[in-house]
Order: C-alpha cells, then structure tokens, then sequence
C-alpha cells in the first residue's frame, strides 16, 4: 500500500491571538482565512492563509492558557517559509521589527521568531 498524503495547516499554541495574528500579517504577509470558537469559550482557532497555496497556520488560543506562556522546551520543529523579493531587505526588515533570533551566513539563511518564542526559517523564494 502507497499512501500519497498532502500538506493541510500546522498548528501552534498562542497566549495572545490578536498578538500572533498581527505578528503574522506584519511580517510574513499571512492572512486570516477561517476562524473557529467554541461556544463555551474554551478555545479559538484562527487559520492563516498565504493566498497561494492550501496550507495554513492554525493559531491556536485556549481559554486555561491565556494568563501563562507555553513552554517550549527543547523541541527544535520549526515553520519554513519561502519568500519573494529581496531577501537581504527582509533580513533587514526582521531585524527592525525586533524577530531575528538566529542566522547561519554560512548557509544563508536565518528565522525569526514569533510573540510566543516560535521559530521560523526564512528562506528565499529561488535558491
């Protein structure tokens, strides 16, 4: 048996929803393409789009979580992102905003991370 699966959103935890929302049109051009809430309140997923392809960015809020950050720990699973234009004044453009965390010059390419310490690679669109 051959199993052909395709790539449909991944998911992170947020403390702060319009925070990470705002965060994620500002620096990577992500749009809101759905929203979720429990009736109850509990929790509220927002999915973020990049207008081209199919994937999403669940932002994941809940309700017992929002007075306290999540703990990450060790795990090093990151978002890769592609991006267009001129990628040096992107670099410049994360910096400014404060979300560069790592860069590797030696293979050129760095991320950033998001408001609830989430890292992102950035890369260029052609390579």
């Amino acid at each position: 048996m051959e199993i052909k699966g395709t790539f449909d959103h991944f998911n992170i935890d947020v403390q702060d929803l319009a925070r990470s929302i705002a965060f994620y049109e500002k620096a990577l051009g992500l749009k809101e393409v759905r929203r979720k809430v429990a009736e109850d309140g509990s929790y509220e997923i927002v999915f973020m789009g990049d207008g081209e392809s199919n994937f999403v960015l669940e932002l994941t809020w809940l309700r017992d979580h929002a007075d306290h950050p999540f703990e990450l720990g060790e795990n090093e699973s990151h978002l890769c992102l592609r991006i267009d234009g001129d990628y040096e004044e992107a670099r410049e453009y994360y910096r400014q905003m404060g979300c560069l965390c790592y860069e590797n010059h030696k293979m050129n390419l760095y991320f950033i991370n998001d408001p609830d310490d989430y890292w992102i690679e950035i890369l260029p669109k052609k390579r």
